[in-house]
């Protein structure tokens, strides 16, 4: 099935070999540096996340592609969507802030630490849910702000597909990365 693409590899030689693998290898370091340098500039751990699940239709459906900020001190309002992460689970969840609640004195809420005047707490909810997120909360009665990975400031629809497809059939990413891996290794340029 690949033998002529074994004969080309021998006919490379080790040192056209290792030129190819390390081009790859520079590919894949720029990719996490770009990552991690927006992630630096949206002050977001995350700053492009898919959805996946359809609680948020019709707003976003599954598959589409969000962009996250997480400014500092910008206080959320009442139908701003976030990504939120509950500690202990692993996928990030977006959905639609319901109700804040700005603390203005020090208090003591079940489940959170002592809240200090000037934080925010959250509620909330997917647009196509009909209740709260409390049930998601693991325990907690709202989300605090270390809670949030981000506020969605734009989107691409459908385009996040892709990463869906390659976690439902791994074997997909397997081949797509096996294919990608062998093409960079016996490309002549």
């Amino acid at each position: 099935m690949f033998t002529e693409e074994l004969k080309t590899f021998r006919r490379l030689g080790f040192r056209h070999v290792l030129l190819q693998v390390l081009n790859f290898a520079s590919v894949i370091a720029s990719g996490l540096m770009i990552w991690k340098g927006l992630g630096l500039v949206t002050n977001t751990e995350s700053p492009i996340v898919v959805v996946l699940s359809g609680s948020m239709e019709p707003a976003f459906y599954r598959g589409d592609l969000l962009f996250l900020t997480n400014p500092p001190h910008e206080r959320y309002h009442t139908g701003d969507i976030t990504v939120y992460r509950i500690p202990g689970a692993d996928i990030p969840i977006v959905h639609r802030v319901m109700e804040t609640h700005d603390v203005s004195s020090p208090i003591k809420i079940s489940g959170l630490a002592l809240k200090q005047p000037g934080e925010q707490l959250l509620l909330t909810k997917g647009d196509n849910n009909h209740i709260d997120d409390i049930d998601l909360y693991q325990g907690l009665d709202w989300l605090e702000r270390k809670h949030i990975v981000g506020k969605v400031r734009g989107f691409l629809p459908y385009v996040g597909y892709v990463t869906i497809a390659m976690n439902d059939f791994p074997q997909l990413k397997y081949a797509l990365l096996g294919v990608l891996g062998l093409l960079a290794l016996i490309q002549r340029e």
